[in-house]
């Protein structure tokens, strides 16, 4: 565990008033004990600038932002969730601190007891994510984007996977498709306990067997060639599918080139719907209807939160969930059938 300021004023011998102004320059302190404060600084590890800060005004305005990019997911589709929550930091008035640190329980706790942050958003949240029994014990709130079921206590902002699965299935029967492919997340994703894959899957699959539709779900990949050769055997165990739905950034972001290669023209030959952002279909010019993800809406609305918790944890009201309805932007490339 990281070293307080209590445990500065143990080592130094002194107290932790003294350290306090040691650390702010409010007050005159002889060199010697400065020196052994100092000393227990260095020999600790402590970080006196946040520690003194937070002393000195019981804030240090800064909000950590703890995530982990794993070498088997696609980082852009995290990234487009960083820049809504820095900015709204930002734009209030507070400074960010990414921890990306392997050991994630760790990290949160040495970052909340150091006093190094006023409030914690957690992204790439898991179903039991290991991070909130250790952020129980802290004295700064936290907020998730993202939805875990041992997520009581705390704020959650997420789309609602369901509804989207749901919403997409409802619009493809309405022009009479009959015979769908559907393309998750990578396995990894549901082993790591990422809800949102096997919410929206369940809920595509539960829907399209009430609309007496064939749809059959295949893994995708997160990288290339094992893309190109997921796509290849979902379509392959699918010939009579008039339509593909893909919920894997990486897949979409790659189809166009992909569709291009094998000839397959959109939505003449198949219809796509793709599950993503307005600014990742931009980056990545998708021509897809898809269901808009709204990753600057759950950034914004999660920190807006946050703050209000740190200010007025009263008046902030209950922790709550908060699932944002998924909006579908028809952009053409789906074909009426029949």
């Amino acid at each position: 565990m990281a070293a307080t300021i209590g445990d500065v004023a143990r080592v130094a011998g002194v107290s932790r008033s003294t350290v306090s102004y040691a650390l702010s320059g409010k007050r005159a302190i002889s060199e010697e004990t400065r020196e052994r404060i100092q000393a227990a600084i260095v020999e600790l590890g402590f970080t006196p600038n946040a520690g003194a800060r937070a002393l000195a005004t019981a804030q240090t305005n800064v909000l950590g932002l703890y995530l982990q990019f794993q070498e088997d997911e696609f980082a852009p589709a995290m990234l487009q969730y960083v820049l809504p929550v820095s900015t709204t930091a930002r734009e209030n008035g507070y400074d960010l601190l990414m921890v990306t640190d392997a050991d994630r329980v760790s990290a949160v706790i040495r970052t909340t007891s150091s006093a190094m942050v006023d409030g914690v958003v957690l992204l790439d949240v898991t179903y039991d994510d290991a991070r909130l029994p250790a952020l129980r014990e802290a004295s700064q709130p936290a907020v998730l984007i993202g939805y875990a079921r041992n997520g009581e206590g705390f704020d959650s902002f997420d789309l609602d996977f369901g509804e989207a699965g749901r919403l997409i299935v409802d619009h493809l029967a309405e022009l009479g498709h009959r015979d769908i492919v559907l393309i998750t997340p990578p396995r990894h994703v549901y082993d790591r306990g990422g809800s949102y894959a096997w919410r929206f899957r369940d809920a595509a699959v539960e829907r399209a067997a009430r609309h007496g539709i064939r749809l059959v779900a295949h893994y995708g990949d997160s990288r290339h060639p094992g893309i190109e050769r997921s796509l290849d055997f979902a379509l392959g165990q699918s010939p009579e599918a008039s339509a593909l739905v893909v919920h894997n950034d990486a897949a979409i972001a790659a189809l166009p080139a992909y569709l291009d290669k094998r000839g397959l023209r959109v939505p003449e030959e198949l219809s796509v719907v793709g599950v993503f952002s307005r600014e990742f279909g931009q980056a990545f010019s998708l021509p897809y209807t898809a269901v808009e993800t709204s990753p600057d809406t759950l950034g914004h609305e999660a920190v807006r939160q946050l703050i209000r918790r740190i200010a007025s944890p009263e008046a902030a009201g209950e922790p709550r969930v908060r699932f944002v309805e998924p909006v579908l932007v028809d952009r053409g490339t789906v074909r009426t059938i029949g």
